[in-house]
């Protein structure tokens, strides 16, 4: 989408992992900048996440931004950091969350019964905040079967759109 001396800004398609990890060693977002950008990648990263400052789940497609220099990588972990950039995405759910805009205040981290997964947790984890909105709803007024949803997230926990919307009752 964007390219210069320091930047490059990708639409990373769903079901392509960020960065190699086990079971995800080739096909990664990680390979195709190594091969379009060679060594001008910001090594900040290290070898196995060279120039990400931020990462989408496998399964999410969207857009990500890979520093190409080390002062453009400190940079952009800074305004990661101060919350400063503002990321919109964009869910579809089964059912509609209610009410219709809201903003979501958790505490997430691993699920005590399956450590696989993320959940709202009474005590422990990390803050999460995500603001959202119903954008369309599909079906019944009453009873919608399925939704599309902005979400803002104020925080980056693994998997927050997820577990929110599924704790507003509306599971992506």
């Amino acid at each position: 989408l964007f390219e210069d001396a320091h930047l490059i800004v990708v639409d990373k398609p769903a079901g392509m992992a960020a960065h190699p990890a086990p079971g995800s060693e080739t096909g990664t977002l990680v390979n195709a900048l190594l091969a379009h950008c060679g060594a001008s990648l910001s090594g900040i990263g290290g070898v196995a996440r060279p120039g990400i400052v931020h990462r989408l789940d496998k399964d999410t497609s969207g857009v990500m931004v890979a520093a190409k220099t080390d002062a453009a990588h400190r940079g952009l972990a800074a305004l990661f950091e101060a919350h400063d950039i503002e990321r919109v995405y964009v869910a579809l759910t089964r059912g509609a969350p209610k009410p219709a805009k809201g903003t979501v205040t958790t505490r997430i981290g691993r699920s005590p019964r399956d450590r696989k997964k993320m959940a709202v947790l009474r005590t422990g984890g990390r803050e999460a905040v995500t603001h959202y909105a119903l954008r369309r709803a599909y079906g019944p007024a009453s009873r919608p079967l399925a939704a599309r949803v902005a979400c803002t997230l104020e925080t980056g926990r693994t998997h927050q759109i997820r577990v929110h919307l599924a704790h507003k009752g509306a599971p992506v």
